[in-house]
């Protein structure tokens, strides 16, 4: 009876408790090492040996390196980002599937090609272009949030229209006749009929694009200079980037805290997560 049991659906469960383990070891570790005041992952080794909240204190009691800017700086940039990339990404995949115009195909061929470098690759362009516009309109160029906001609405336009896409093709046409029978144009169909129609893929691009957001440090750390303009992901790095003042412990409670939002945002849309990505996946 065992056995059977075992071949049937046992293994099944041996495998999801060693996965879960293996995701959550990482987590139970680095919350672990924020709650040991000793600075070192030497000293943390033993989960939980030691208990303090000295860390998270200072961790806001430092003018040099000020956390709770970086904290406010990365949700402007992370949900500005997030709500763009969004909105531009939907306008371009609705033209793209409702509207019928010459070079449509070769526009989603040339999208999907261009996703293929990832933008790493013109970190040397982006730093120039960004150096050249600062010189016109300081507001949008190095060292600036905006223009930081603008570069990543360039970089996701491509993979997030191509995600929706897939997804506005599952709409009938025939409620956009009937609209347009109606009277209504292609802003009004697409603000007050599409788009609710559409709200998981929606969430995904924004929850998909703040973790992205989030996490980015090559681009923010090139374009951002000044501490008070940084990110959590570039300011969190000057805890362990000079050998001889690491600490660990301050860097491990920064990161708890600032996995807080993203965790928090799956939890409250992880039920439009699944459809949002199968549904888009089948014509």
């Amino acid at each position: 009876m065992f056995r059977r049991w075992f071949s049937q659906t046992g293994w099944r469960h041996l495998v999801g408790v060693a996965v879960v383990i293996f995701a959550a070891f990482p987590l139970v570790y680095v919350f672990s090492a924020s709650l040991n005041p000793g600075g070192t992952l030497v000293t943390a080794n033993t989960l939980f040996g030691n208990l303090s909240l000295s860390s998270y204190v200072d961790l806001f009691n430092r003018p040099q390196q000020p956390f709770a800017a970086w904290y406010v700086n990365t949700l402007f940039i992370g949900f500005s980002a997030s709500a763009g990339s969004v909105l531009l990404g939907a306008l371009a995949a609705y033209a793209f599937s409702r509207m019928r115009f010459t070079g449509r195909r070769f526009g989603l061929i040339t999208i999907l090609l261009v996703q293929m470098f990832p933008q790493l690759l013109a970190m040397v362009a982006i730093f120039l272009l960004m150096l050249s516009i600062g010189e016109i309109f300081p507001a949008i160029g190095l060292n600036s949030q905006i223009g930081l906001i603008l570069v990543y609405l360039g970089g996701a336009l491509g993979v997030n229209t191509y995600l929706m896409y897939g997804f506005f093709n599952t709409i009938p046409t025939s409620i956009d006749e009937a609209a347009r029978i109606d009277g209504a144009g292609h802003a009004r169909i697409f603000f007050t009929i599409i788009l609710p129609l559409v709200s998981p893929i929606l969430a995904v691009v924004a929850l998909l694009s703040l973790v992205a957001t989030l996490s980015e440090f090559v681009i923010a750390s090139v374009l951002l200079r000044d501490p008070e303009r940084q990110t959590l992901a570039v300011g969190l790095y000057q805890f362990i980037s000079q050998e001889t003042s690491q600490n660990w412990s301050i860097f491990a409670a920064g990161a708890v805290l600032a996995a807080i939002i993203p965790v928090a945002l799956f939890l409250a849309l992880q039920r439009y997560i699944v459809s949002g990505l199968v549904a888009g996946s089948v014509k």
